[in-house]
């Protein structure tokens, strides 16, 4: 058995009949390299030979009775790799749109807590030739990074895929009972003071460098008596509550997901013209494509929005396990200015002041305060403040925006090229719209996802991510 994090049980406790904790992928793929057909059972095959390098597959929940204590995992005794792994198919003409409204529906269904949190579907009927792999995991198993290492154990470098070892035994978990579930919870309560002052030490130690951050909020009580280092028009734009937006409003059960790839050559190509990073060129285009988004819609603000912004605090050791070792940090976004180089000038510095600020504050911390959240109480607050719609009055930022470096090389699944990996992110309460990136092989793989009412026409905002890198290229062309 292993307990989850506070912040792994956080991903449960979100949970609302309109909000889901689980995120996802499609992978496109050429079956045409295959050495033999993609067939479901094909696909079951190669997912159950590779088992024993994606424990999470096997793992499923375990409650602690009453709430009173983070869940646990354990080896399902009852685990059914057909189950999981499934097949569908698109009608004629199997284009992009019918894909992107198929992976919106299937994503829009919580997954099965008696199980493992995970699903595969193998969709066939794509135009050209092409199937896909649709994949959805709960977010309290991975993040980010771990994620990336569940898609290395299933793919390869060669269609004729590698020797991938022999699986050594396993042996599933017997289902614990009350009692000891309970005995357990007693120790891990008993600890909890001694941590709440480590925590507390880890917060005042940090609190002189916060104030004095550049990054932080406006905060007129405080400034007045302690100035900040380096403030600036451009960072003090943003306040303490996000601007309101047609997507910052109570949400529903039902999505929808658009996608776009960009090159990453082009990115690479302003990013050394303007010395700035990648991730200040991806902010920017979202900048501009949100933009022209609001604009459309006649609910463009006059300042910025903000974007938060999930960042990685796994260290080395960590690396290669599950579960969410992630942070957040929040900077904003220039939806209110007009000229593209200003756009990507805003957005660099706004992210460097954003590293500063979160670097001012210990590096697990968010998965420090979450580690004291009871279950159970933890699961009423979220739906709580579901009905009392608080997030949408007090929202701190309005969408997030997340940058995940993938693997350069082509890669195979089942023998199949994967031509395109899109990710399928994770919307909250308030919050409506998420934009997620992935690169790959020589492409920035946007997957946008958005309450299906909110954002009705979601694949145009994905088309002016495209129509945004055209004008911030020839802006950079002629300065």
């Amino acid at each position: 058995m292993q307990q989850l994090t506070g912040l792994d049980a956080a991903f449960l406790a979100m949970e609302t009949p309109s909000v889901y904790g689980h995120v996802g992928s499609v992978c496109v793929l050429d079956p045409s390299t295959g050495t033999e057909p993609l067939t479901l059972e094909r696909l079951q095959a190669v997912i159950s030979s590779r088992l024993h390098l994606v424990p999470a597959f096997r793992r499923r929940l375990v409650a602690v009775p009453f709430g009173f204590d983070q869940p646990y995992w354990i080896e399902d005794p009852d685990f059914d790799i057909e189950f999981h792994v499934r097949e569908l198919a698109l009608p004629a003409p199997g284009d992009d749109k019918q894909l992107a409204e198929q992976a919106a529906r299937v994503h829009a269904r919580p997954l099965d807590r008696g199980r493992p949190l995970w699903e595969l579907y193998l969709i066939g009927g794509l135009s050209g030739g092409r199937v896909a792999v649709y994949t959805k995991i709960h977010h309290a198993a991975i993040d980010g990074v771990s994620g990336n290492d569940l898609l290395g154990a299933l793919l390869d470098e060669s269609p004729e895929g590698r020797d991938v070892g022999n699986a050594p035994d396993w042996t599933c978990d017997k289902v614990p009972g009350s009692v000891p579930l309970l005995a357990r919870s007693a120790l891990t309560l008993a600890a909890q003071p001694l941590r709440a002052a480590r925590l507390t030490v880890g917060v005042v130690r940090s609190l002189p460098g916060l104030a004095l951050s550049p990054a932080r909020p406006v905060l007129p009580v405080i400034d007045r008596f302690v100035p900040r280092r380096g403030s600036s028009a451009v960072l003090s734009q943003t306040g303490l509550r996000a601007p309101r937006t047609p997507f910052n409003r109570p949400i529903g059960p039902h999505r929808r997901w658009a996608f776009a790839t960009l090159a990453l050559a082009e990115v690479k190509a302003i990013k050394q013209a303007r010395g700035v990073t990648v991730n200040d060129v991806v902010m920017a285009l979202c900048a501009g494509a949100l933009r022209r988004w609001l604009a459309d819609h006649d609910a463009l603000p006059e300042g910025p929005l903000i974007a938060a912004v999930p960042v990685s605090v796994r260290t080395e050791a960590q690396k290669g396990t599950g579960g969410n070792r992630v942070s957040a940090m929040t900077a904003g976004l220039p939806t209110h200015l007009a000229d593209p180089l200003e756009r990507l000038a805003y957005c660099h510095e706004a992210m460097r002041a954003a590293k500063d600020q979160h670097g001012a504050l210990p590096a697990d911390l968010l998965s420090d305060v979450s580690q004291f959240a009871m279950p159970a109480l933890a699961g009423q607050a979220a739906r709580l403040a579901a009905r009392l719609r608080l997030v949408e009055w007090l929202s701190p930022f309005n969408l997030i925006i997340s940058n995940v470096p993938g693997p350069s090389q082509p890669l195979y699944y089942a023998g199949a090229q994967l031509v395109a990996y899109y990710p399928l992110s994770a919307i909250a309460e308030g919050q409506g719209l998420n934009m997620t990136v992935m690169s790959y092989d020589g492409g920035m793989h946007f997957g946008l996802i958005s309450d299906r009412d909110l954002v009705p026409d979601l694949h145009r905002m994905a088309g002016y991510l495209v129509d945004e890198l055209d004008e911030l290229t020839k802006a950079v062309a002629h300065a």
